[in-house]
């Protein structure tokens, strides 16, 4: 899969577009073409490699024999190299020692459908093609899109869809032809992420172990893949939740990308704190200061969660990170008064009540809901305070209460030490299955002076917390997985069920490590690491929960979006976490709390962005960090 949004190229690893299933090229959600099968010499090249040369482009390399009496080795080389818009160059190769004829056919067509349609298999059949500059067109009432090629071809047969060249290819000579997709009226796809002003920094990791400098590469190649532009205000962009199935905004997904990305500079925060304020809904009911989303299945054991409680929730987080990263004042400013409104939101639908309900109004009480609400309540705080806004002693005040009541009511104890209760039920009862969302519990948020906020879990029940995730039943040897394998409902491919989620895994590797627990972060990174290997370092949002064993491969969810940007941004979370890195730019400090045991032995990481500077920080195999590059006056801290 090549993704460039609003642009994506999907086909087997032979190359050739058949148009079956989700094969083709698609341009803002339509099929424009759905087949592109290539003949060299009257026969398809037998495909010995299909390589991703980056996010947006593949390469797939054929061979052929042109004569039975050559012997056993190919003389004719065929490579293809697509890129996520269609754009296509086939080149034949010739290792033949006779000059070759080669007759070059492609076959092409569509049905010109949409891909909510395909993935319901319910598509149309292919359009009928008429000749059209230099190329076939096809056209529906959904629009019109072709395919021009250069040089134009010898014989165009509209009927049979099929574009015919005739080469004379000298001894070790080649040919080529360059074919592009358009959708009529669309406009050149022009990739966000290609831009010149694309807002991730071009960050690499060096060191002992490669599988970090692969992951980081690719990691910020799918996150430039999966940017988008919003149409009405350019200059703003964010992240798409994945490809090939959601491939537009998802406000909970894109807050939390992007708070992942922070390392990579604070302009990805920005656009898409920019682009969701838009979306916050005004007036003096319940919601108002909400930022709404759709609901999302939260797995056999309870209904549905709004992502829009979430999202509501990551804006005055994100907010008040991306400034301790250095987004500019006058940006922060810009944003307070939606911070303000998503806060005051959170005190009006808690009410008297310590807990937040998840949907509002009557769902249950979240273990999840409450860890975001308590980190929105604190980093609001924070934020308010020092920016001299009112609101801060209060969101303290009940952050205290919340941490209380949870206390006495969300922990169930039980021989083993006790766990977390997932949620409670609106008749008070706990839900008592052990699954990944408790990780929030873990993520609790940056403060000032490198460190970070209070959690809703005392000292022992967090060690209690880490020994659980560090189990067999949680750590599959690939990941965390989404409910541990011994409770009722497991299902390895249950996306909320079992299901090795790559945002939640990262989210326990860097609270874990965060929290001392470095045994259990380690074995989860490993498992990560492994597993993103296996993935050639492009993480899907989710894979199977299949326990690891020797010479076993991570199984793929069907469903999942690879890439997706909860996943790459987890890449950069990941690596970011080994270096310990809590900025204060308004203090002008940044704080190192590296893993002490260097998993990955030593590490390097250059090109990382604080205060607006290039930063980079190098992490021993004694466990000992070293900056080697920040800002003018960045000092570090204690």
């Amino acid at each position: 899969m090549c993704v460039a949004l609003p642009s994506l190229a999907i086909s087997t690893e032979q190359g050739q577009l058949t148009g079956s299933g989700l094969e083709g090229v698609f341009r803002a959600g339509r099929r424009v073409l759905s087949r592109c099968q290539v003949r060299v010499a009257g026969r398809e090249p037998l495909t010995v490699q299909a390589r991703m040369t980056g996010a947006d482009s593949v390469r797939f390399l054929g061979t052929l024999r042109t004569s039975p009496h050559v012997g056993p080795d190919p003389d004719v080389i065929v490579e293809r190299i697509r890129h996520a818009d269609g754009t296509e160059r086939i080149t034949v190769h010739s290792a033949a020692v006779r000059p070759l004829r080669l007759p070059v056919e492609v076959a092409l067509g569509t049905d010109l459908a949409d891909l909510g349609a395909i993935a319901g298999g319910g598509p149309g059949p292919e359009l009928p093609a008429s000749v059209h500059d230099s190329g076939l067109r096809w056209s529906s009432p959904a629009g019109n899109s072709s395919v021009t090629a250069d040089p134009p071809p010898a014989d165009a047969l509209a009927s049979a869809g099929l574009l015919r060249w005739e080469f004379v290819v000298p001894p070790g000579g080649s040919a080529s032809v360059e074919l592009r997709v358009r959708l009529d009226g669309a406009g050149p796809a022009r990739a966000v992420g290609r831009a010149a002003t694309s807002p991730l920094a071009a960050a690499r990791a060096m060191g002992d172990d490669p599988r970090a400098q692969h992951l980081l590469r690719t990691s910020i190649e799918d996150l430039q893949a999966l940017l988008l532009r919003d149409p009405a205000h350019p200059t703003d962009t964010h992240l798409a939740a994945g490809a090939p199935w959601r491939c537009g905004l998802a406000p909970a997904d894109a807050l939390a990308a992007a708070r992942m990305a922070l390392p990579l500079g604070t302009r990805l925060a920005a656009g898409t704190l920019r682009t969701l304020a838009r979306t916050q809904l005004q007036g003096t009911g319940p919601q108002s200061g909400m930022l709404p989303g759709p609901r999302r299945d939260a797995g056999t054991h309870l209904p549905p969660s709004c992502t829009g409680t979430e999202a509501t929730l990551l804006f005055p987080a994100l907010l008040a990170e991306a400034r301790r990263w250095g987004l500019p004042d006058a940006e922060t400013e810009e944003f307070l008064p939606v911070a303000e409104r998503c806060l005051t939101w959170l005190r009006t639908n808690v009410g008297d009540g310590p807990y937040l309900r998840d949907p509002q109004p009557g769902g249950p009480l979240r273990c999840e809901t409450q860890a975001h609400a308590h980190r929105a309540a604190l980093l609001g705080a924070d934020l308010l305070d020092s920016c001299g806004r009112p609101g801060g002693p209060g969101l303290r005040q009940w952050a205290q209460e919340l941490r209380a009541a949870f206390q006495g009511e969300f922990w169930i104890d039980d021989l083993s030490g006790g766990r977390p209760a997932a949620a409670l039920a609106p008749d008070g009862r706990p839900v008592p299955h052990l699954g990944a969302a408790a990780v929030h519990l873990l993520d609790t948020g940056l403060l000032g002076a490198g460190e970070l906020a209070a959690g809703l879990l005392g000292k022992v029940r967090t060690e209690q917390l880490a020994r659980l995730l560090g189990g067999p039943a949680m750590d599959s040897g690939w990941g965390l997985r989404g409910l541990g394998a011994k409770e009722a409902g497991y299902n390895p491919y249950g996306h909320r069920g079992g299901a090795v989620r790559t945002h939640e895994t990262a989210v326990a590797v860097a609270g874990l490590a965060a929290a001392g627990y470095e045994k259990q972060a380690t074995s989860l990174l490993q498992g990560m690491l492994a597993a993103a290997e296996a993935f050639g370092h492009r993480l899907p949002e989710m894979y199977a929960g299949e326990q690891r064993t020797d010479g076993s491969t991570p199984v793929p969810h069907p469903a999942a979006c690879r890439p997706a940007a909860t996943a790459a941004a987890a890449g950069v979370l990941l690596l970011t976490t080994l270096a310990g890195i809590r900025p204060d730019a308004p203090a002008g400090t940044v704080t190192l709390r590296p893993v002490r045991s260097a998993p990955l032995g030593e590490i390097v990481l250059t090109g990382l962005r604080i205060a607006g500077a290039p930063f980079s920080v190098r992490v021993g195999r004694l466990g000992l960090a070293m900056v080697e590059e920040a800002a003018d006056g960045l000092q570090l801290g204690v």
